[in-house]
């Protein structure tokens, strides 16, 4: 059996972003000892020493991480959040200073998380959590909001297989919880499976279909391989280094360091993209449990935060799905990465499709629908492939009508641009080469109105979407049964009566800019599946 190979982008990336010197500092200490400044204050049980110095790390490193934090940000739930993603603290951040702290505090910190798995302090560590709350806060606010989507499921996954529930931090490191990540060697997915070790895994990959980039299969697959590992080595970190080099680069590090089976013993004779692996799951960890600390919180992403599971048993195209239930195609893409060319190929064995908590019975009430929209055309062989979309050939100006250009807001429609252009959404489609529903955040639309309106028009860029919802007679309180609007000391708020078969999802997205967080936190809910007939919301519209 050839021994599976990990090829970790993550690691090789964080270690060009941090320089190391040779005659750094007199707190620099070896790997796994703590380091301390001259006026930090050690808590009762830590020992701390700086006897020796970090030799200079200089090793040549790849990008992957860098393209895996560039793709990232932007995957559609991330472009289309209905805040800008913030990465410093609301109000005035004219004097914002990034939070450090001296490395006792550091060390306090990771001693009071409860872990199995040995949380050492160093130099190392210190340079990868600066990474996480200095170098890269964008990219840790999404990080911080997208556990909220998988972590529950690592962690379901993780206790099944009673392996430690803190090794949910890994695809941090591996990923940056990206399903879509890919290596230059081409290790895959959230935990960064190579092909071979993903069969040996019984992931399934084919032209249709890559289980590396599902969540729950991937992680499946992961839990058993470090449990494999953990009773090779019946030490957490050695397993963390084999899951990065593969067990016969330990091994051999294991000898070449005289038998010595801790890993800072061994850390020199290591593979060098493998000896920050493990400091970075520390330093992953830590910024995940302390982001507070360092003046971070979760961005607002359009992913809905509650999802379910139906079975699909016949072939079905994503796009069949996303126009019968009117959700978002690149929603339903990114909740199902492992679907490669939007088909479901469930004629031969049953997969199964995620979507929004709620969406799940209507897909069942409407099954038959679904099943049978278009499916000549969808399921077609020439059809099967996902290809970037591109605009048409742009159309002259109709007579008498002057072109104009719309950013597309967070909220924002066809249906709605349509009325308040006074076009139809068939001429939108035309004049900009769209071929469904889809538009995105900051995309901007070609319009074509009266050449004595284009003043008039040209308005609509800068409201507010109730402002534009009045130009043309619309209030939110007229096109949503049960909703009132009402003003109370703290400002005017959106009341809506919850009817039978709602979600918290679909609720949300009658009120743009508003997410299922903001509706859980501004009525003090903790669950969403909670939410009953004749409750009354309190929202918040934005803008």
């Amino acid at each position: 059996m050839k021994r599976p190979v990990y090829i970790l982008c993550s690691t090789l990336a964080f270690l060009s972003l941090i320089s190391f010197t040779a005659r750094g500092d007199e707190t620099d200490t070896l790997p796994g000892r703590t380091a301390v400044h001259e006026n930090d204050t050690l808590p009762e049980g830590i020992i701390a020493t700086a006897e020796e110095t970090m030799p200079e790390i200089s090793d040549p490193v790849e990008l992957d991480f860098e393209s895996n934090l560039d793709s990232l940000l932007n995957l559609w739930y991330v472009r289309n959040a209905p805040r800008r993603i913030r990465t410093e603290p609301l109000g005035d951040s004219s004097d914002f200073v990034i939070p450090s702290f001296p490395d006792s505090v550091y060390i306090e910190r990771l001693a009071r998380l409860p872990s199995v798995i040995d949380l050492s302090f160093n130099n190392v560590v210190r340079n990868y959590i600066n990474v996480y709350t200095v170098n890269r806060r964008e990219q840790m606010e999404v990080m911080l909001a997208l556990t909220e989507y998988y972590f529950p499921l690592f962690e379901q996954i993780l206790d099944y297989y009673d392996i430690p529930l803190e090794l949910r931090y890994l695809p941090v490191v591996e990923s940056a919880l990206n399903p879509r990540a890919v290596s230059r060697a081409g290790a895959t997915g959230i935990w960064q499976f190579m092909f071979g070790t993903a069969r040996m895994y019984n992931l399934t990959m084919n032209s249709l279909v890559d289980e590396r980039r599902d969540p729950y299969a991937s992680t499946h697959a992961a839990a058993k391989y470090l449990k494999h590992l953990f009773e090779i080595y019946n030490d957490w970190t050695l397993a963390l280094a084999a899951y990065n080099c593969g067990p016969g680069n330990v091994n051999r590090a294991i000898r070449r360091a005289g038998g010595s089976r801790d890993y800072w013993s061994i850390y020199y004779f290591l593979p060098r993209e493998t000896r920050g692996y493990v400091p970075a799951f520390i330093a992953a960890t830590y910024a995940m449990n302390y982001y507070t600390e360092h003046a971070l919180r979760p961005a607002d992403l359009e992913l809905p935060l509650f999802t379910d599971t139906v079975i699909i048993n016949r072939n079905l195209h994503l796009m069949q799905v996303a126009e019968v239930l009117d959700i978002p195609v690149s929603m339903i893409r990114d909740m199902n990465p492992q679907y490669r060319r939007d088909v479901i190929p469930a004629d031969e064995r049953p997969f199964t499709l995620r979507l929004p908590a709620g969406e799940t019975t209507r897909f069942v009430g409407l099954a038959d629908s679904v099943y049978a929209y278009r499916a000549d055309h969808y399921l077609r062989r020439e059809n099967l492939v996902v290809a970037p979309g591109r605009p048409g050939v742009m159309p002259d100006p109709p007579a008498g009508r002057s072109q104009l250009n719309y950013t597309v807001k967070s909220g924002d429609n066809l249906g709605f641009i349509s009325q308040w252009f006074n076009v139809r959404v068939s001429d939108l489609r035309h004049w900009n080469g769209i071929s469904g529903n889809l538009i995105r955040t900051g995309q901007r639309l070609v319009i074509y109105v009266p050449s004595d309106q284009t003043n008039y028009y040209n308005e609509v860029n800068n409201l507010s979407f109730a402002a534009k919802q009045a130009r043309v007679g619309r209030t939110p309180s007229a096109n949503r049964a049960d909703v009132t609007v009402v003003s109370d000391e703290s400002g005017e708020f959106l009341y809506y009566t919850v009817r039978r078969g709602d979600t918290l999802w679909g609720i949300a997205r009658q009120f743009p800019g508003v997410s299922e967080r903001d509706i859980l936190r501004l009525n003090s809910l903790s669950n969403a599946n909670r939410i009953y007939p004749g409750q009354q919301l309190r929202i918040k519209p934005a803008g």
